[in-house]
């Protein structure tokens, strides 16, 4: 029976001042995270009237996310995240359900 991905649900609250910086960190680091070998889908949303940004990914495997946080551009971001951010980031990891 083939692996099933590895799906990721993040919700990032910067604090108002940061909200920008936050986007457009992320933003930059989109293209290089969708060449990642194990990345199959890596996508911003926003919520503006909760000024929270969400990203949708989707990882051949968790070794393969694990390979993405090891990143520099990745390393970067967390790094500003310190700074920059209300709540930590809400990370839920998640697998498509199956029919039996």
């Amino acid at each position: 029976m083939p692996q099933s991905s590895l799906f990721v649900f993040a919700k990032i609250s910067p604090k108002d001042e940061h909200f920008e910086k936050a986007k457009k960190a992320i933003i930059n680091i989109l293209p290089q995270t969708r060449q990642e070998p194990g990345c199959i889908q890596f996508e911003l949303h926003e919520n503006e009237h909760e000024k929270a940004l969400f990203l949708y990914e989707e990882w051949e495997s968790e070794s393969a996310l694990e390979e993405h946080y090891q990143q520099p551009y990745t390393a970067e971001v967390f790094e500003a995240y310190k700074e920059w951010l209300a709540v930590p980031v809400d990370i839920e990891k998640m697998k498509k359900c199956t029919s039996a």
